[in-house]
């Protein structure tokens, strides 16, 4: 064999190429640009797809090496360590069995089944250290093909039940053993070098899992964990979990007094308390104001639709499994369904009447609430529940305004995060995924241009972008806005959809300018997503301190005492005409101690009125977390406090 038969061209993310070996790894490239950078790398991504960074190249490739500051590094980094965890556990408990152990956005975790034993927190630091002590050993995990019927033989042999369900789905020839250590597991990979690139570990909690999610099966023990290669950036985390827990919308929605839960209203079915009612209802006010400006028209539907509907849409067939059961009603054969999204009902108010193209476009608004069944394990706060309001628009335009259209939604979206101080965020083009078409409904030329419509539109708004593959809906291509909170975390909020498919299946029609009939496309949008989530992430972004316009208790009057009861309600009347909302604490309390409680409501604004103030006609401000501000003439307040919110509101 000739020189030249015995290389590859390997082409970098820079575009230049260069000729290697066959069987050349991407360790040995990595090391081809710098011993440092070969040390680090923990994976590369080849032709598109994750690698382990050992494994041979035998054909021309594209490479991206991957290190701790990729997410496809640090994806694989927590999925070796997943294992890792399997393998002190089996060192450490021996019989045990093992579901499944994937990394996860931040970690990993691994199912288990201790059989009879229930694992203790306690126990938690004793696997930590055996991991570690594994990982010391610098093994090496090494990838093997295996015949499927290898693969059976050797988990029968080792009485691993959930392994041999999951090798029932597997075909022949695309089954790999990973074995690192001691420790072998049924794994396509990809993973880390060796276990010495763990330096960190901490296991977070424990909790229950149903094999394959299914509340048939049985439950498992989930173990949630986190690694570093630094005990430095453990220690950062850690740190950063701590505020998470102050942040935690659960816990400060409790004491804040937003929303509650209720065993006898039902599981992930919230109940809105006063003051998280009005921060509701400012919420919607506020968009919808902004809907109004866009030429928005408001709808209602109701919370049931008849299945036929959701037939037509093709919800039903999609999405018919995670539905709360059908409603029959006494005429035989009708069947009713809660209402797990809006667009259908929108859909059939477009049709009630001939549409021209003069009366393009059409943009339906509505704050509908929507059901949908969640298993209990799976929900969680108000981030997932079984009943949430979406901040629903449906806009029904011709061919040659999708872009237009596209491009006035995105502003609003970005409007919406500058008003509630979101401003890390990066927004996803989520398209078809090439190798799984049978997904989707609709024809090829349609999901091209409605493609092309969205990177066309995110280009011209100059937004950081990132492409993601299969993550399109089932009838059309969306962006989707991924926003950082102020912990890093990120969070799905907002979402634009270009849909072909719905116009469709329900026959949507207009005249155009032909005398013809013509379909017209419809572009779904929801700035907050569904409010209940979007709440939630806003209280743990900004610790319940919520931008003055926003916050459902603006200011708390407190007198010094009793004898100025008068005044206080005297203010409270102008400041309530002026819009301010707030009230008076006359509790028989010293001032020192109101102004604690205050703060620890997280109250932006304390007015203090006692003998001078009264008798100046002024009043004194606190700031929440500031302290004294100064004293104000209450004309002047007014001014102060309305231009806070003019300026946050201002675009």
């Amino acid at each position: 064999m000739s020189s030249i038969d015995n290389e590859i061209k390997v082409t970098f993310p820079d575009k230049s190429v260069r000729k290697f070996e066959k069987g050349v790894n991407s360790i040995v490239i990595a090391m081809s640009i710098s011993d440092g950078l070969a040390r680090n790398v923990l994976a590369a991504k080849i032709n598109g797809e994750i690698w382990d960074a050992t494994r041979p190249i035998n054909q021309d490739v594209s490479i991206e090496l991957l290190t701790w500051n990729d997410v496809g590094g640090k994806s694989t980094f927590w999925h070796s360590s997943a294992h890792l965890l399997a393998e002190a556990l089996e060192d450490l408990y021996p019989g045990i069995k093992f579901g499944i152990g994937p990394p996860i956005e931040n970690g990993f975790y691994y199912d288990v089944d201790f059989g009879d034993k229930t694992l203790e927190g306690a126990e938690l630091e004793k696997i930590e250290a055996k991991m570690i002590e594994l990982a010391r050993q610098k093994n090496e995990f090494v990838r093997k093909d295996i015949s499927k019927e290898e693969a059976i033989a050797y988990f029968k042999e080792k009485g691993d039940e959930y392994k041999l369900d999951l090798l029932e789905r597997l075909d022949d020839g695309t089954i790999t053993f990973y074995e690192q250590g001691g420790f072998t597991d049924l794994c396509k990979g990809p993973h880390i070098p060796h276990t010495g690139f763990v330096k960190a570990v901490k296991l977070l909690n424990i909790a229950g899992a149903y094999w394959r999610g299914d509340e048939k099966n049985k439950m498992l023990t989930r173990i949630y964990g986190i690694t570093f290669p630094k005990a430095k950036e453990l220690k950062e985390y850690l740190y950063l979990l701590e505020e998470a827990k102050k942040r935690d919308h659960r816990k400060l929605g409790r004491e804040l007094e937003l929303f509650t839960f209720s065993e006898k209203v039902g599981m992930g079915l919230p109940l809105w308390l006063p003051k998280g009612t009005l921060l509701r209802e400012r919420l919607v006010a506020f968009l919808k104001k902004e809907q109004d400006h866009s030429g928005y028209e408001q709808v209602i539907t109701p919370h049931i639709g008849h299945k036929a509907l959701y037939e037509t849409s093709g919800h039903y067939e999609k999405y018919g499994k995670d539905s709360f059961q059908p409603i029959t009603t006494p005429h035989e054969g009708e069947e009713f369904l809660l209402k797990p999204m809006n667009c259908p009902h929108h859909c059939e108010i477009y049709k009630y009447k001939p549409r021209s193209y003069k009366d393009l476009p059409v943009r339906y608004a509505e704050f509908g609430t929507v059901y949908r069944y969640e298993q209990s394990g799976e929900l969680h706060g108000l981030t997932r529940v079984r009943g949430f309001t979406q901040d629903d628009a449906h806009i029904f335009c011709r061919q040659d305004q999708v872009k237009e259209e596209f491009v006035k939604v995105i502003d609003l979206v970005l409007y919406v995060f500058k008003a509630l101080g979101f401003d890390n965020y990066t927004a996803q083009i989520s398209l078809r995924d090439p190798e799984n078409m049978g997904k989707y409904i609709g024809e090829e030329a349609a999901w091209n241009k409605a493609e092309q419509a969205i990177i066309e539109a995110a280009e011209e708004k100059g937004l950081d972008t990132v492409t993601e593959k299969g993550e399109a809906a089932f009838y059309g291509p969306k962006l989707d806005f991924m926003v950082k909170d102020a912990l890093g975390r990120s969070w799905q909020l907002g979402t634009i959809q270009v849909d072909y498919q719905l116009p469709q299946r329900f026959e949507l029609e207009y005249t155009g300018s032909d005398n013809q009939k013509h379909r017209p496309v419809m572009i779904h949008r929801a700035p907050f997503g569904s409010l209940e989530r979007f709440v939630a992430v806003l209280i743990e972004h900004c610790g319940g301190n919520f931008p003055l316009w926003l916050a459902p208790e603006q200011l708390i009057i407190l007198p010094i005492s009793e004898k100025y009861a008068d005044y206080a309600a005297k203010l409270k009347s102008v400041l309530d005409e002026n819009g301010i909302t707030g009230d008076i604490d006359n509790r028989d309390e010293k001032i020192g101690r109101k102004i604690r409680d205050a703060e620890v409501k997280k109250i932006p604004f304390m007015v203090i009125v006692g003998e001078k103030e009264q008798e100046e006609n002024k009043l004194s401000l606190r700031k929440h977390g500031e302290g004294d501000i100064g004293t104000f003439e209450l004309n002047a307040f007014v001014d102060f406090f309305q231009g806070i919110i003019k300026e946050s509101l201002n675009k």
